[in-house]
C-alpha cells in the first residue's frame, strides 16, 4: 500500500471545506482536498444557497411585474421557459465551480477525487475512478456536510415526493404542492413556487413557521403567505402518503381533524441529517451524538487528536458561513494560534419576501433565558427609501441590555434584509452600544437608516417618528421590557 503524505487533508469540498484548504495553503501548508462529486462547492453551491436564490430573484422580477400597475407601468402576465430558466441557474453554478476549482489551482491545492474513508486515525482511504489511493496526514478536518432528512414512511420511491434538492431543479410546475415543513428552505421554495403558478400548501407541526424568528419578524412574511399561499397549517402533522396515480394521497391531522386531499407534487423539508454514516469514524477515536453529528470542542477538535470537524456535520446551525468561519477557527488551531468558535456571531437570513434576518439574541430568547433587554423598534412605513421601493412592510429591531446600552441582537425583516444585517453582526461582535448606532451618520435614503433611527428610538430622539422619552428618562412607548 502506497501512502501519499501530506501536511493536511480537508474531506469535503463544500463553503468550509474549501475554505479550510485554501487558508491551510495560505499559511503555507500541504493540503490534498477530497471531494467524491465533480464540482466543488457542496450543498450551498450546486443543490442549496445559489440555485434557491437565483429562482428566488426570478420570482422578485415576476412578483414586481404583476404588482407595478398602480405605479403606472403596466405589463403582461410573466412567461416562464423552465428549460431556460434551469439553464440560466445552472450557468451561475458552472461560473462559481469553475472559480473555486481555479483558485485550488492557484494555491497548489491538490483536488482529489473520491469517497473518504478512514482506515484509521492517521490514514484515509479514498476510492476514486482510478482505483484506491491512500492519504497519510498531520491532521484532518471532516467537512462532509448534511442531506435532506427523508422520513421512511414519505420515502415511497415516488419522484412527486421531493427533497429540496429534486425541488431545485423545477422540472415541473405542478398545479397542487404540499410543503411538509415550514423552515426556511420549506418556505423560501414555497415562494418560488408559488410565485411561478403552484397552490402552495405548506403544514407545519409546530404552533408557527419559521419557528426560529421572532414573531414580529416573521409576521410581515406570513401576511405575504396569506395572499400568495393557498394555506398554511400549523400544529399540523401528515400521517401517512401514498401514491394515487400521478398524484400523492395525503392524510394529515390538525388539532385532532384529519383530512385526506391529494397534490400533484410534496416537498419534504424537515430537517437536514448529518452525513457521518459509512465514513470509517469507528476505526477513529471520534464520537458522535445520538443524532450522527460529530462532537468538537471550541476549536473544532474532537475526541480524536489528529481530526477535526466543521460545517454541517457539527450540527448547531446549518449555514455556509458557520462553516466557513469554523473552517479558519479549526486552521489556525491546527497552526498553532488563538481562536475559537465560541460567542461567535452567526446571523440568520430567510428568503423570503420579505426577507427576515437577525443576529445575537433574540427576543425570544432573552425570554426564555430570563434575561432582562428593552426592546427598540423602527417601522420601515417611517423610511422614505423603503417607499420608494414599495415595500413599507419591514421592520428593524435592536435587543439592548438596559443597563450598559449595548446591542446584544439585531433583527430585520424587509427588502434587502440579509444584506443589512451585516451591520447587525459589526455591532454585536463588537460590543457597540445603541448610542454607536445612534451616532453613527448613515447615508440618505437607504435602508441601511432604519438601524440608525432604531437606535434613536431607543433615546425617544428618532428623527421619523414621535417618539420621545418620558419624564424621568423613562423608555418611550416604543421601547418595551421583555425577559427577566
Amino acid at each position: 500500500m502506497e501512502l501519499i503524505k501530506t501536511d493536511l487533508v480537508v474531506l469535503g469540498g463544500g463553503p468550509g471545506g474549501y475554505t479550510a484548504a485554501f487558508y491551510a495553503a495560505d499559511k503555507g501548508r500541504k493540503v490534498v482536498l477530497v471531494e467524491q462529486e465533480e464540482r466543488l462547492g457542496g450543498v450551498c453551491l450546486n443543490r442549496g444557497c445559489i440555485p434557491s436564490k437565483a429562482y428566488l430573484h426570478a420570482a422578485k422580477l415576476m412578483t414586481e411585474a404583476r404588482e407595478s400597475a398602480h405605479r403606472g407601468i403596466v405589463f403582461g402576465e410573466p412567461q416562464v421557459d423552465l428549460n431556460q430558466l434551469r439553464a440560466w441557474k445552472n450557468s451561475i453554478l458552472d461560473k462559481l465551480a469553475t472559480g473555486v476549482a481555479g483558485l485550488a489551482r492557484a494555491r497548489g491545492v491538490e483536488v482529489m477525487r473520491g469517497r473518504g474513508h478512514f482506515e484509521d486515525s492517521k490514514t484515509l482511504r479514498v476510492e476514486t475512478s482510478a482505483g484506491q489511493k491512500f492519504l497519510s496526514y498531520e491532521q484532518i478536518i471532516v467537512a462532509v456536510g448534511s442531506r435532506p432528512a427523508m422520513p421512511r414512511a414519505f420515502d415511497l420511491g415516488n419522484p412527486r415526493i421531493m427533497t429540496s434538492t429534486e425541488a431545485l431543479e423545477v422540472e415541473e410546475i405542478p398545479a397542487e404542492l404540499l410543503i411538509v415543513g415550514g423552515g426556511y428552505i420549506g418556505m423560501e421554495l414555497g415562494t418560488v413556487y408559488a410565485t411561478l403558478g403552484s397552490r402552495v400548501t405548506v403544514m407545519e407541526a409546530l404552533p408557527s413557521v419559521l419557528a426560529g424568528a421572532d414573531a414580529d419578524l416573521a409576521r410581515p412574511v406570513l401576511k405575504y403567505t396569506q395572499k400568495a399561499f393557498k394555506e398554511v397549517r400549523v400544529r399540523a402533522k401528515v400521517l401517512k402518503m401514498a401514491t394515487a396515480g400521478r398524484q400523492i394521497r395525503v392524510v394529515s391531522e390538525t388539532d385532532g381533524q384529519q383530512r385526506e386531499e391529494l397534490y400533484d407534487r410534496v416537498l419534504v423539508s424537515v430537517g437536514r441529517a448529518p452525513n457521518t454514516t459509512d465514513l470509517g469514524l469507528e476505526q477513529t477515536q471520534v464520537t458522535r451524538d445520538e443524532k450522527g453529528y460529530i462532537e468538537v470542542d471550541a476549536q473544532q477538535r474532537t475526541s480524536d487528536p489528529r481530526i477535526y470537524a466543521i460545517g454541517d456535520v457539527v450540527g448547531g446551525a446549518l449555514l455556509a458561513h458557520k462553516a466557513s468561519r469554523e473552517a479558519r477557527v479549526a486552521v489556525d488551531a491546527i497552526c498553532g494560534e488563538p481562536s475559537t468558535s465560541e460567542d461567535v456571531v452567526i446571523p440568520a437570513v430567510v428568503f423570503t419576501d420579505p426577507e427576515i434576518a437577525w443576529c445575537g439574541l433574540t427576543e425570544t430568547e432573552a425570554k426564555q433565558k430570563g434575561i432582562h433587554v428593552q426592546i427598540a423598534k423602527f417601522p420601515w412605513s417611517a423610511s422614505g427609501r423603503a417607499l420608494t421601493f414599495d415595500r413599507p412592510d419591514g421592520v428593524t429591531k435592536l435587543v439592548i441590555e438596559p443597563e450598559t446600552e449595548r446591542v446584544l441582537g439585531v433583527g430585520i425583516t424587509g427588502h434587502g434584509a440579509g444584506e443589512l444585517i451585516a451591520e447587525g453582526v459589526l455591532a454585536v461582535e463588537m460590543g457597540a452600544t445603541a448610542r454607536d448606532l445612534a451616532e453613527s451618520t448613515h447615508p440618505h435614503p437607504t435602508l441601511s437608516e432604519t438601524l440608525q433611527e432604531c437606535a434613536e428610538v431607543f433615546y425617544g430622539c428618532a428623527t421619523h417618528t414621535a417618539t420621545r422619552r418620558h419624564p424621568g428618562n423613562q423608555p418611550s412607548e416604543d421601547v418595551t421590557q421583555s425577559g427577566g
